[in-house]
């Protein structure tokens, strides 16, 4: 890319292990967002789930709205709402009146939805939920630019759809599309031309399959005369790092195997696949997550941009391996000493100190003159005195 700059965020499903209070659990996840705002990360995406007992915030809107009222800076996506469980029209109008509420710092990420079980419950067939998205992603993009929408499916009536209000944002919000295995994600934003989240890890081999869906999205975005530019791409990656990579290990001992644990029994994606024993050695041998320190961090990154051919921002997924105080460590070192690598923020400062001290001499020297010739000034005026 021609622009090197990194934007950083999470990606916040959330993961809480099922003995935790879940009233405590979210207003830790609100207190995360917090913290990331304080510390200069730049998007949190958070994510509709509605069953499994482990991803629990049902309504990521509602989450944003609180959390947009304890934040300044930070920008807040839906990542992602499941189109298929949705009126689209009802759901376009909701994220506009999101939009107007944060004065532009949301986002509208969306998705098929990862959970087979939560469309079960409302009568929805995993073979239909990509189809149906796209129908739904098609209403809406229409919707946001002012369109007027008279549209039947086997799922929703619309007749003279049209939105009441605009976008705050313009012309419209950011919007992107969730992509992992299936290429129905890359197919949605490539037609488009709107942003995509690679989710399902960053392993040599995931990492294979987020190229190829870019390929397809590239493909697809110049076929319908949209423009493919990386820096719309956003990457999700897993992260744990401490001061030292002992400690890091020691850190996730907290809830790894719980998060482990909850993709063998319950989660669609195979971080972790059935019949691995040890979820530490098997998350590194397979080059799955960096869990270190944070030149363990900038290391994995480089890799992660090198095989992928660049991309825009870098979500760490929140996975709650670490206690809330290793966490909250973790995602300090990360901003002080990782995502400046990225963003070309501490090379100035370099530049700046290695010219002083390059010169010092010559400006030691240059001062002391100075000064004793202000000395001298001052006893020749005495003397003239």
């Amino acid at each position: 890319m021609a622009e090197t700059y990194l934007r950083s965020g999470i990606f916040l499903a959330p993961f809480h292990a099922l003995e935790e209070n879940p009233t405590l659990a979210i207003e830790r996840d609100i207190e995360l967002v917090q913290h990331l705002d304080r510390l200069g990360y730049h998007e949190a995406w958070i994510g509709e789930h509605h069953s499994g007992g482990f991803e629990i915030i049902a309504a990521p809107e509602v989450f944003i709205a609180t959390a947009a009222e304890r934040t300044r800076h930070i920008r807040l996506g839906t990542g992602v709402v499941s189109l298929p469980y949705h009126n689209p029209f009802i759901l376009a109008d909701r994220m506009v009146l999101l939009d107007h509420l944060t004065r532009g710092r949301v986002m509208f990420g969306v998705g098929p939805g990862a959970l087979v079980h939560d469309a079960k419950k409302i009568g929805v067939e995993a073979a239909d939920q990509r189809p149906m998205m796209n129908q739904s992603l098609d209403v809406i993009v229409r919707l946001l630019h002012g369109e007027t929408v008279t549209e039947k499916t086997g799922w929703y009536d619309l007749t003279d759809a049209r939105l009441q209000l605009p976008c705050y944002s313009r012309p419209v919000m950011e919007l992107a599309v969730a992509a992992s295995r299936s290429p129905a994600g890359a197919l949605a934003a490539g037609r488009h031309g709107i942003g995509m989240l690679s989710i399902g890890g960053t392993s040599p081999e995931a990492m294979a399959q987020h190229a190829r869906n870019w390929s397809i999205y590239t493909e697809q975005a110049e076929a319908n005369g949209k423009a493919a530019d990386r820096r719309n791409w956003r990457l999700v990656s897993m992260f744990h790092v401490a001061e030292t990579r002992a400690q890091a290990r020691e850190n996730v001992r907290f809830g790894l195997e719980k998060f482990a644990q909850y993709f063998r029994d319950v989660g669609t994606f195979p971080i972790v696949p059935p019949g691995i024993g040890d979820a530490y050695a098997y998350l590194l041998e397979n080059e799955a997550a960096c869990i270190g320190t944070p030149d363990d961090a900038i290391a994995y990154i480089e890799r992660l941009l090198h095989g992928s051919g660049g991309f825009g921002a870098i979500l760490e997924l929140a996975h709650n391996w670490a206690d809330w105080a290793a966490t909250q460590r973790h995602f300090e070192l990360m901003a002080r000493y990782v995502l400046p690598h990225f963003q070309g923020s501490r090379e100035p400062r370099q530049d700046s100190y290695a010219f002083a001290r390059d010169n010092s001499e010559v400006f030691r020297a240059q001062s002391q003159a100075a000064v004793q010739a202000e000395i001298d000034r001052r006893k020749a005026r005495q003397a003239a005195e």
